[in-house]
C-alpha cells in the first residue's frame, strides 16, 4: 500500500471513531454530561447514566514493563507503551521458557480474549511488547504473555520474520539513544474494492467469533538523547499484517504520526514542542540490518559494548 493510499484510508478510518467523539470532548473540556437538579429543557437524556454509563470502556493496566489500554470491542489492545534502555535490556532476570500465555482476569469475562480463541486459528499470538524487551525480571517477562498484550498476527513472513526484525531494530536503537519509548498497536484500515468503494473488512477468530484480526500494526518510536529539554527523535511506522519480503526497506513503512492518529483515533506527543522534535530516519539509517549501528555503539558502566539481537 502506498503512502498516499495509507493517508486516504487513515482519513476513512477516522470515521469509525466518530461515535466516541462526544464523550471524549465532554471529558476533555470538563463539560458535565450527567444530570443536575437545575438542568433546563423538556428532555433529560443524561438521566440514563444514573443506571450506568455505556462507555466505551478501555481497560487500562500498568504492568512491570509496560502500560496498556485494552479495546473490549476488538479484544485487542488499542495501544501498549513500553520503555527500553541499555541497562534494562542488559539486565537478565527473566526466562521466556518459564512464561506461558494467560488470559487477563482483570477484564470481565464477556469481553475477555480467550486462549481457546487462538486454537487452530492459523494466527500467532503476537506480542505488542516483545518478551525480549522485558528480560529484566520474570514478572516483567510473564506480563508480556497476558492476552491484553497480544494480537493475532500472521506467523510466517511477519511475526516470526519481518516484525521480529523490526523489534530488533527498536532494541538496537539503545546503542545510540539511552532512552527509547515505543507505542505499539493494531489498526483496521479500509481497502479499495473493485467497485471503487473503500470498505473496512477483517477476520474475526474464536468460537464464537471473538477476536478481531488487525489489517495493520503501528509503532510510534520516541528516542531520547538523555538531556533534559534536548532533541527527541520520532519515528512512525505502519506495517501490514501479512508476509513481508525481508528485502523490503523499513523506510517504505515510515509514515507521519498524523496518519496513525487519524486511523486509530488516538493522540501522540501533543505536548512535545516542535522545536525539540527531529525525524528518526534522518538521524539514523532506518534499515533492519545491524550495520547502520556499528558506529553508534555506546558503553555503559559495568557493561561491555554490544549489539543486541
Amino acid at each position: 500500500m502506498t503512502k498516499l493510499a495509507l493517508a486516504i484510508v487513515a482519513a476513512a478510518s477516522a470515521a469509525t471513531g466518530a461515535a466516541c467523539t462526544v464523550v471524549y470532548f465532554s471529558s476533555k473540556n470538563n463539560i458535565s454530561i450527567y444530570p443536575t437538579s437545575q438542568q433546563p429543557g423538556l428532555v433529560h437524556p443524561a438521566g440514563l447514566f444514573e443506571y450506568g454509563f455505556p462507555g466505551p470502556v478501555n481497560d487500562l493496566a500498568k504492568r512491570h514493563a509496560f502500560i496498556s489500554s485494552y479495546d473490549r470491542r476488538t479484544r485487542n489492545p488499542s495501544w501498549v507503551v513500553e520503555h527500553i534502555t541499555p541497562v534494562s535490556l542488559a539486565t537478565k532476570g527473566g526466562d521466556r521458557k518459564s512464561s506461558q500465555f494467560v488470559e487477563d482476569a482483570t477484564v470481565p469475562d464477556i469481553y475477555r480474549a480467550k486462549l481457546k480463541d487462538y486454537l487452530r486459528s492459523g494466527y500467532d499470538r503476537g506480542h505488542q511488547v516483545p518478551a525480549a524487551d522485558a528480560q529484566f525480571s520474570q514478572n516483567a517477562m510473564d506480563d508480556t504473555f497476558v492476552l491484553t498484550n497480544i494480537c493475532p498476527q500472521v506467523g510466517d513472513g511477519f511475526n516470526r520474520d519481518y516484525w521480529s526484525r523490526f523489534e530488533q531494530f527498536c532494541r538496537r536503537l539503545t546503542t545510540k539513544y539511552p532512552s527509547v519509548r515505543i507505542v505499539t498497536g493494531p489498526l483496521y484500515l479500509p481497502k479499495l474494492h473493485k467497485d471503487g468503494k473503500w470498505r473496512v473488512s477483517y477476520e474475526v477468530i474464536g468460537a464464537p467469533p471473538n477476536i478481531a484480526v488487525p489489517t495493520h500494526f503501528y509503532k510510534v518510536i520516541v528516542a531520547e538523547d538523555g538531556i533534559t529539554g534536548g532533541p527527541v527523535a520520532v519515528g512512525a511506522f505502519v506495517l501490514p499484517n501479512s508476509a513481508i519480503d525481508n528485502k523490503t526497506p523499513l523506510i517504505q513503512f515510515s509514515v507521519s504520526i498524523e496518519m496513525i492518529e487519524r486511523a486509530s483515533g488516538l493522540e501522540f506527543l501533543r505536548k512535545l514542542p516542535a522545536s525539540r522534535k527531529t525525524e528518526l530516519c534522518k538521524q539514523i539509517h532506518c534499515d533492519l540490518s545491524v550495520r547502520e549501528f556499528n558506529e553508534s555503539r555506546i558503553t555503559l558502566p559495568g557493561h561491555s559494548t554490544r549489539i543486541l539481537n
